[in-house]
């Protein structure tokens, strides 16, 4: 039986005891940051143990790290002919960067066991203050990977598949690695592409920085806020656990998505990309 408090720091975050004051505080406080931010962070929310636990599991699964060093506009979608050259949908950044996949996890894997756990789903919509409820993402590849980045890797402007990321921290890079992010730069049906135009060509005007620390939580509205990861600096793998969740558990990444995230798509994929269900490009 999974024993949550092993993994979170239950005594300082006490998310399983519902109606608690600490907890509703911690609630209160991140409804509060997500609403002005599109972004929350938790220090030390997992536990040290824990925490070199998914490292060494990180490490482990490492050389099965599916690598991408390749050209991609900020929906991980294809070029499109029919706007501008210097449209939203034709600005290619080159990633480099890798994912360790979710189908590589045992089922033991303690990633997989904090993604499963009802305690810490319940937490996550409650933080989000939304009437809709969130579910655990059925896509097998990018619902709960490890992001990996090494020497001189950078992750670009981008939108994620998914509404909401909870990122854990595993191991930080020597330097470099910050997460920047523009707060709910699109809205669903919205695209805001003058905005992303102005941020993709440099502009700093509602950028936010977050230099997260190993063991820290992050939720995050990632389909939404158009964010993106500095370059590395330094010898040292940069390993970032990130569980997902989404409105609807049974859309999943585009297979274009798919394959330039985590080099492939399954059969899945393919059958429920007629579905869109918020009107965004993926």
């Amino acid at each position: 039986m999974f024993d949550l408090d092993s993994v979170v720091d239950l005594d300082t975050y006490p998310i399983h005891r519902a109606g608690s004051p600490a907890r509703a505080e911690l609630v209160a406080e991140a409804r509060q940051q997500m609403k002005a931010f599109g972004c929350f962070r938790i220090s030390n929310f997992i536990r040290p143990e824990a925490i070199e636990t998914m490292l060494a599991e990180a490490t482990r699964l490492h050389p099965q790290t599916f690598w991408a060093e390749q050209e991609h506009n900020p929906y991980a979608s294809a070029p499109d002919v029919s706007v501008p050259s210097n449209h939203p949908r034709n600005f290619m950044q080159r990633r480099m960067s890798g994912f360790i996949n979710s189908d590589l996890l045992s089922q033991q894997s303690l990633l997989n066991q904090i993604y499963n756990s009802n305690v810490v789903t319940h937490f996550v919509w409650e933080t989000l203050s939304t009437d809709r409820p969130v579910y655990q993402w059925a896509d097998p590849l990018g619902r709960n990977p490890y992001g990996v980045m090494e020497t001189d890797h950078y992750f670009p402007w981008h939108f994620d598949g998914n509404e909401f990321t909870v990122s854990i921290l595993v191991q930080k890079a020597e330097s470099g690695g910050v997460f920047e992010y523009v707060p709910d730069i699109r809205t669903p049906g919205h695209e805001n592409y003058e905005r992303v135009q102005q941020i993709l060509e440099g502009g700093r005007e509602g950028v936010r920085e977050l230099d997260l620390l190993p063991g820290d939580l992050q939720l995050f509205k990632g389909r939404f806020s158009m964010h993106r990861v500095t370059r590395i600096v330094g010898p040292t793998t940069r390993y970032i656990a990130l569980p997902t969740y989404v409105y609807d558990p049974w859309r999943m990444n585009s297979p274009h998505h798919s394959i330039q995230y985590y080099g492939r798509a399954t059969d899945a994929h393919h059958q429920r990309a007629m579905v869109m269900s918020d009107g965004l490009l993926d």
